[in-house]
């Protein structure tokens, strides 16, 4: 796993959650797989060597139970999603340099290999365990073919998760009060053999392994609790039919568990591509087998599936860890859960329906909230930040400055581009080499977005049309300027608009593709003469928004209505189209509910919150979830107890800049004076920040 900042002179494999061959694709779904498109496009334009793999999820017992309530075979239900995600992703500029799926034959030799190199090795073993049973079907019931409770947290649970509390992973015979699926009566417990692999083994290794991953925080420290708690065996076969079948004796009659098959996938894509294109263009087994540089992007939901049980597989198997796992939070409609049986969903196929340009929507999703975070979906919000930001300053600084250049120039005037312009793009590149280091989506595009602001600046300060016949000579050189701010930013923008950049690159007479350009080629002089330019974004206007949102509700109404028809449950709903990968947000349903008490003016004024900085952060012994921390807000350094133990990595919290309530009453908490409250957000207690350069101490009002 290496640690050297990209670009290395290593190739890298960049891959995401695989979709479940189950069900329609949503932007829940397309926020993962654009994000990590928009990060290997990045990684090329630094000069990294990098792939882009995944691949349908073909296996597992929703495709086996939506398969039989078709009438048709596994496969053929599986496939028939299969290759409407081929068609759906290049419409949204996701380009894999290899898309798959787990039931072609490379996945089945290379996971049949690797089950049988972990048994050789002594990390797989055979255990009797509980199996539910369904007397009435005569036969096992293995995960979301029962339904029942989550032992851990009481909330409801499919098979292998926790799909309405703690989502953590649930064993065979886990599920408390489980009821069949298939008849809709109480299971039964059995005893029945199967294959376990020694995830407990590896203790000492995964925790050396989170030291040194990179990706988002949340991505190392979830997975700490459970090593803490003591790691649990995995059983890795189940009773059914439909999958990879088991490789090796007292198995004969198992296939293996959805979850052994389903990341190797992206090693056997990554093989698939360099059989292509060949392995002197790119090698497949320096990266996973040697010291590649590996980087997966999934859904905050299967983090333990590819921090605990993925790199003890890669370990005990022989292959590389990954370097980077980047976890996103979950896509909320309007502020409330995605919920795709409530209907209360943008789906793919209707985005485009609508006539929206994909690039907008990958603008929108890369750019809005930090990769981790939460990011909430309305047609409002959408309006707001494609009119502000992409029409307003990007479309806008290109349009102004290339219509200018051609009528006055007809293309770049010959002159030399400016010492602080050149500075400012140097700057802007050096922002997006940190910002792919630091895993930041949002920030590769505010890299681009923000040279279209000071284009604008530069232009409106300078008025160039003012000095055409006055000072000839500075208006060439500001547009000049100008026009190489142009090509930067459409440099900068590739990876999360590379249709529009494209478009921009052609206005410009660019020869070639931009998606071949390095950022260095940001600065490399534009063609002296290009056509007249068009205007590359246009405004999403009211009544366009008017007319969506009336069509989300009254869908969302619908839904509502059939389902009360149907004597659904809310409280128990299971939908088993939802994506098993890609980590969306599905039937959570709503956020936590608003207060309906108000308060005064007055009252919120007598609150004392200020800004403070992080000084040092330990845990509290005996404390599972309590941290000791001390919070410099300026007239003093103040000791405060706050419950992120186990949701943030301590060690990292020093010098982060944090919002306190300083005038809570002090509180005592397992013998630690707690004077204040830090304020974060959501369950994953997301530390509330500053956007600009506050000083310490100053208050929010």
């Amino acid at each position: 796993m290496s640690t050297d900042d990209f670009p290395t002179d290593r190739p890298a494999v960049v891959t995401c959650g695989l979709p479940y061959a189950n069900g329609d694709l949503h932007i829940g779904h397309l926020r993962g797989y654009i994000g990590a498109d928009a990060f290997t496009r990045a990684l090329r334009t630094i000069g990294q060597q990098a792939a882009y793999v995944s691949g349908s999820d073909m296996h597992g017992t929703p495709v086996a139970v939506n398969a039989e309530q078709e009438g048709v075979d596994p496969e053929e239900f599986a496939l028939r999603w299969h290759e409407q995600y081929e068609e759906t992703f290049p419409q949204f500029n996701v380009d894999f340099d290899n898309y798959g799926h787990t039931h072609d034959e490379t996945n089945t030799a290379i996971t049949q290999e690797i089950v049988r190199t972990l048994d050789e090795k002594g990390h797989v073993y055979e255990k009797e365990i509980q199996v539910a049973y369904d007397p009435d079907a005569d036969q096992y019931l293995p995960d979301r073919y029962v339904v029942g409770t989550c032992p851990y947290c009481g909330e409801a649970a499919r098979g292998d998760e926790c799909d309405e509390g703690c989502q953590r992973h649930l064993e065979p015979g886990e599920v408390e009060e489980p009821t069949s699926t298939i008849t809709g009566n109480p299971a039964e417990y059995r005893e029945r053999s199967h294959k376990f692999f020694e995830v407990s083994a590896f203790e000492e290794y995964l925790t050396e392994f989170l030291d040194g991953l990179e990706g988002t925080s949340n991505a190392r420290n979830q997975p700490r609790q459970w090593i803490e708690d003591g790691l649990q065996d995995w059983c890795i076969t189940r009773d059914m039919d439909w999958g990879i079948d088991y490789p090796g004796t007292g198995g004969e009659d198992l296939v293996l568990y959805v979850w052994v098959d389903a990341p190797i996938e992206y090693i056997s894509s990554t093989k698939q591509y360099a059989e292509r294109v060949g392995t002197d263009e790119y090698d497949w087994e320096e990266v996973w087998t040697e010291n590649g540089d590996i980087v997966h992007f999934i859904g905050r939901d299967i983090i333990q599936h590819h921090t605990i049980f993925w790199p003890a597989m890669l370990e005990g198997a022989g292959y590389t860890a990954p370097r980077a796992v980047a976890a996103t939070g979950f896509i909320t409609i309007n502020g409330k859960g995605l919920s795709t049986s409530r209907n209360r969903a943008i789906w793919a196929r209707e985005y485009l329906e609508e006539g929206f340009h994909p690039d907008l929507l990958r603008y929108y999703l890369t750019t809005t909230g930090g990769l981790q975070q939460d990011v909430d979906f309305s047609w409002d919000a959408f309006q707001e930040k494609v009119n502000g930001e992409l029409v307003g300053t990007v479309g806008n600084f290109w349009y102004r400055s290339l219509l200018f250049a051609y009528r006055n120039y007809e293309g770049t005037p010959e002159a030399e581009v400016s010492a602080d312009v050149e500075s400012r793009i140097n700057g802007a590149i050096e922002e997006v080499h940190e910002a792919v280091n630091d895993y930041s989506l949002r920030g590769i595009g505010q890299a681009a977005t923000r040279l279209a602001q000071f284009g604008n600046e530069y232009i409106q300060r300078n008025e160039p049309w003012k000095l055409t016949d006055d000072d000839p000579e500075k208006a060439a050189q500001v547009i000049r300027d100008c026009v190489q701010i142009a090509k930067a930013v459409a440099v900068l923008l590739e990876p999360i608009a590379p249709e529009k950049a494209q478009a921009l690159w052609e206005q410009l007479s660019e020869d070639g593709q931009i998606a071949d350009a390095y950022l260095e080629d940001a600065l490399e002089a534009p063609p002296r003469t290009f056509e007249e330019p068009g205007e590359l974004f246009e405004k999403v206007e009211d009544d366009r928004v008017d007319e969506l949102n009336t069509k989300l509700e009254e869908r969302v109404a619908a839904a509502a209505t059939d389902e009360a028809d149907a004597g659904a449950d809310e409280e128990t709903e299971s939908d088993d189209t939802d994506d098993e990968e890609s980590g969306d947000m599905t039937d959570t349903d709503d956020l936590e509910a608003l207060a309906d008490d108000r308060i005064s003016f007055d009252d919120f004024q007598d609150l004392d919150i200020r800004v403070g900085r992080i000084e040092t952060a330990e845990g509290i012994d005996g404390a599972d979830d309590l941290a000791r921390l001390e919070v410099d807000i300026g007239f003093e350094t103040r000791q405060v107890v706050a419950g992120i133990k186990q949701l943030h990595n301590l060690e990292e919290l020093p010098g982060e800049t944090c919002i306190l309530l300083a005038n809570m009453e002090p509180a005592e908490l397992f013998g630690v004076e707690s004077n204040g409250m830090i304020l974060a957000a959501g369950e994953e207690a997301d530390l509330l920040t500053t956007h600009g350069d506050a000083a310490v101490g100053e208050k929010v009002q």
